[in-house]
């Protein structure tokens, strides 16, 4: 059996008849393996990283009008990847896997002029979905950290609500951005040619005082073109006088227009640009826990077109975490996160929200969720002991995240990121990808004006 919708068309005209009838939210629905991705949606944070220059450009600006441009530019040129997941238009839109309460993902994107962006995201609530990230550069002093829960409906499209957030912090300038996460709808879905459309107005705050106001809108009957975004950046004292104007198609071209010079200074081609590849731990190395080595089975099985091997793998690790949920009500224990913490209010939240009310969702049940930097500087593999995400043991020595030394916990899952780690080497202090052994440079190695130069000429649109 192939894995295409052409080829399964009456098993996916029954999936479709079923899920019209769910009036609920279809977050956790498990759908047939023919639509299933090769990812899950713990690696779908990945796609606002996979451009790292264009992510790190604003340390390099000066200007704060221009340095909230370039924000606007990363996140308009990030979203093409992040709806189709490193996908073609042409191969359209697969479900990812529901990621399992836990499932990590540790990466890094290498770059030899900007050094090293890291990635870590995790999975930190099941019921309701909810995904954390933190996506760093030390080199260039930038971070960003953030977490949503989706909703998701069907009628006759389907309809994904994010609820949640993400701040990016620049260091050199002590400024912050509250990064909106849109709605989706995927459409085409009853033709069989999925695909998706962001939907309605937000926006990109700055704590200097700057506010992008972006609206997505797709297609209609007559009129209107696919994935279309009209944009206007404006000091908050003056939304009716915007500097900027971006307008175009997030999933190709992106004109932006300078409304004081009453110029175009750039069109910005999102896929001029090959996304950069994302380095991991060798497989062999990689935590139980982390995303492609537990779904390791799932994801062979789908590349050879084996349905029926994609299901019983999934099955085993699907069936392993409702008896580990199990086990948990049973002693009372509750479920740890290994690197993000449960907050009940983030202050850079509620201070952006004062420079303008954005009104962002939150969901009330999965929470709000920050990143736990001790943790990251002390958390080790394995970090869920002997304990794998199919509720089996495994064998009790494990390696440290860069495999130089061996640990024999049996802490019960979610415990182990709570214990003192007194030799531990740090989670994400240095890439585990043995491809590269070539340390990138240090801050003090780094020719600041050069690299300045560099990415001005190669991303700045308003000089």
């Amino acid at each position: 059996m192939t894995d295409s919708i052409s080829s399964n068309r009456s098993a996916f005209k029954e999936f479709i008849a079923s899920i019209s009838t769910i009036s609920g939210d279809l977050s956790n629905i498990t759908a047939p393996p023919f639509l299933l991705a090769q990812n899950s949606t713990v690696e779908l944070p990945q796609y606002w990283a996979d451009h790292p220059q264009l992510f790190v450009a604003p340390t390099f600006e000066q200007d704060p009008a221009q340095r909230a441009l370039l924000v606007l530019k990363w996140f308009l040129g990030s979203l093409r990847n992040q709806q189709y997941a490193g996908r073609s238009e042409d191969e359209g839109v697969k479900k990812p896997l529901n990621a399992f309460l836990g499932e990590l993902l540790l990466g890094s994107f290498k770059d030899n002029d900007i050094g090293e962006t890291r990635l870590l995201s995790e999975q930190v609530s099941h019921h309701p979905p909810v995904t954390a990230c933190y996506l760093w550069n030390d080199q260039c002093g930038i971070r960003a950290e953030g977490f949503t829960c989706q909703e998701i409906t069907f009628s006759g499209s389907v309809s994904i609500k994010q609820k949640g957030f993400a701040v990016l912090h620049i260091d050199k300038f002590d400024e912050n951005y509250l990064v909106p996460l849109p709605d989706v709808k995927v459409k085409g879905v009853l033709s069989g040619t999925p695909y998706p459309e962001l939907t309605g107005t937000v926006h990109l705050v700055s704590s200097t005082g700057y506010v992008a106001e972006i609206s997505f809108e797709g297609k209609g009957f007559l009129r209107g073109s696919k994935n279309s975004v009209d944009a206007r950046l404006f000091k908050v004292d003056m939304p009716e006088d915007p500097l900027y104007h971006v307008h175009g198609q997030w999933t190709s071209d992106l004109t932006i227009h300078d409304v004081k010079a009453n110029k175009d200074v750039e069109t910005y081609n999102v896929t001029a640009e090959n996304s950069a590849k994302m380095s991991l731990a060798p497989l062999s190395e990689q935590d139980p826990w982390e995303s492609r080595r537990a779904w390791e089975g799932v994801i062979a099985s789908l590349q050879k077109g084996n349905m029926q091997g994609v299901s019983d793998a999934k099955s085993k690790v699907e069936q392993g975490q409702r008896q580990m949920r199990e086990d948990e009500k049973g002693s009372g224990r509750e479920w740890t996160p290994v690197f993000f913490t449960r907050a009940d209010n983030v202050p850079v939240f509620d201070q952006l929200q004062t420079v303008w009310d954005t009104k962002t969702p939150i969901e009330p049940k999965g929470g709000m969720w920050r990143i736990d930097k001790e943790k990251v500087e002390s958390a080790k593999r394995p970090f869920h002991g002997d304990m794998t995400p199919g509720n089996q043991r495994r064998g009790r020595s494990g390696d440290t995240v860069n495999g130089s030394q061996k640990s024999s916990s049996t802490a019960a899952p979610g415990e182990a990121a709570q214990q003192k780690q007194t030799k531990a080497s740090p989670a994400l202090n240095r890439s585990s990808d043995k491809e590269d052994s070539k340390a990138p440079p240090t801050n003090r190695e780094l020719d600041t004006k050069q690299v300045e130069t560099f990415l001005r000429n190669k991303y700045s649109s308003v000089r």
